[in-house]
């Protein structure tokens, strides 16, 4: 008897004890590896090819197909969408998610520091192309819940500290995987700006001729480093030559700063994916010309408190137009067939995101843009159209379940389904019950209205034309 129980001591103890070679502490991990197939939604696969009553196929953690007659597999986990919408979730081509920076000293340096204080990298500590994002980053699980409501299934992040400023990484917002499961990209891009760091202290370049004038100088030395021409090693010049592959986005944060960066790239032979200012309305005739592609910031200028006669005096006349045309600048943009993306960067909350994104539809932006600027575009500047921004063959299963049209104010998103992972927003269940009714109370008949059940709940409670209640 004894020897038995010792035998059935050592098989638990082995069983126990024998792990999987990364191992999770956050839970029990399982491996699903069943078909599951949503189906009789209407499903953007993209934003120009939408199915009606379609059915989405996926397996682990990818699209196996999309169409309107498929053969499902046998034991394939089935919901039926009836009345709703399939989207792929966005994408966010310029975003510092999980990268903290120090605070910046406020003190002056008592003496000017004009050389560098680093050894082995490049002679101004305001071109740090060695920098890797993925050094730095923390999945920030909070703030991806907030991107997750919003609809966003991918952000592409980086360090937004320097003139150049290294190499971003593309992850995947899935709050149920680990790093080296949302990590798609460990260097999806190279960054740059004509912004110094906040962080390094050296003086020079002190204006944007000085921030040009040392981004042409490290391009000329670059090259000349490549012919083997120096006898001692720069760090910051190598990684520049293998991040050459990359894409290549520039921080111009203004029209004019545009057209700089533009045409510093054409005369080194790089297109530079530009970050506007969102006034590039001002100058659409020049923007066009450069045939690059942006990604456009949706922080539109809050209104001014012109009642105020202190602030409504110092108000410009060009402040006010801004403020009066900044939502165009979208729609703007693409009736002049300029491509670009939509960012979240400088909004203070994620709230403003849809706000600011109805507004500029609202002002002429063409939904299928507005898409397009949030799925198929972002994917391609990183190239990833294959994976990302749609829901064909082989894509990630990376999509929204909604109750409609995506953009569309009283649209709610019920669940966000990220590598294949269903984040929920709201339940599946929920019901729009909008519209009259009549209620019956204490031997009374009242008219009853009911608005925005599905988001913000809104009821009228009326009697003989006399409102009761407004909630």
């Amino acid at each position: 008897m004894k020897k038995i129980l010792a035998f059935v001591f050592m098989l638990q103890f082995l069983s126990v004890s024998s792990q999987e070679y990364f191992p999770k502490n956050d839970g029990v991990k399982s491996e699903n590896q069943n078909y599951t197939a949503f189906i009789n939604a209407e499903i953007h696969i993209t934003p120009d090819q939408v199915i009606k009553k379609g059915t989405l196929l996926i397996q682990n953690g990818k699209v196996v197909k999309t169409g309107s007659e498929l053969n499902i597999p046998k034991n394939t986990v089935i919901i039926d969408l009836k009345g709703k919408s399939i989207f792929p979730s966005f994408i966010d081509a310029y975003s510092n998610f999980g990268i903290d920076l120090p605070k910046a000293s406020r003190e002056r340096p008592r003496v000017p520091q004009y050389d560098s204080k680093r050894e082995g990298y490049y002679w101004n500590e305001h071109v740090m192309p060695e920098k890797e994002a993925t050094a730095q980053f923390t999945f920030d699980d909070k703030k991806a819940k907030e991107l997750l409501k919003e609809g966003f299934g991918a952000v592409n992040t980086h360090v937004q500290d320097g003139i150049v400023r290294g190499s971003g990484l593309l992850v995947a917002l899935n709050t149920y995987g680990t790093d080296n499961e949302r990590i798609l990209m460990p260097k999806s891009a190279q960054y740059l700006s004509f912004e110094k760091s906040k962080y390094n202290k050296q003086i020079y370049p002190n204006s944007l001729m000085g921030s040009i004038a040392l981004l042409k100088q490290m391009y000329h030395d670059a090259s000349w480093y490549s012919k083997g021409a120096s006898s001692t090693r720069d760090l910051s010049l190598e990684a520049l030559q293998k991040n050459k592959s990359l894409t290549q986005i520039f921080y111009a944060g203004d029209k004019g700063n545009d057209l700089r960066a533009y045409d510093l790239g054409t005369s080194f032979g790089i297109n530079y994916v530009l970050f506007g200012g969102g006034n590039e309305y001002e100058l659409i005739d020049d923007i066009k010309l450069t045939q690059a592609t942006y990604i456009l910031p949706l922080n539109f200028p809050k209104a001014y408190d012109v009642e105020n006669p202190f602030e409504a005096e110092r108000l410009s006349l060009a402040d006010m137009k801004d403020w009066n045309l900044a939502p165009t600048n979208p729609s703007v943009m693409a009736k002049n067939k300029v491509t670009f993306a939509l960012s979240t960067h400088g909004l203070k909350s994620m709230s403003e995101f849809k706000t600011n994104l109805q507004k500029a539809i609202a002002y002429g932006l063409d939904k299928k843009i507005a898409l397009a600027a949030l799925t198929t575009v972002p994917a391609s500047i990183l190239h990833k159209e294959d994976e990302l921004g749609t829901l064909k063959q082989g894509a990630l299963a990376n999509f929204l379940i909604t109750s409609g049209d995506v953009f569309d104010e009283k649209t709610i998103i019920y669940e966000n389904w990220v590598q294949g992972t269903p984040y929920q927003i709201h339940s599946l269940d929920l019901n729009n019950i909008d519209g009259n009714y009549v209620l019956s109370f204490d031997q009374k008949n009242f008219d009853l209205t009911i608005a925005n059940s599905l988001t913000k709940p809104k009821f009228t409670l009326k009697k003989d034309d006399e409102n009761i209640t407004n909630k």
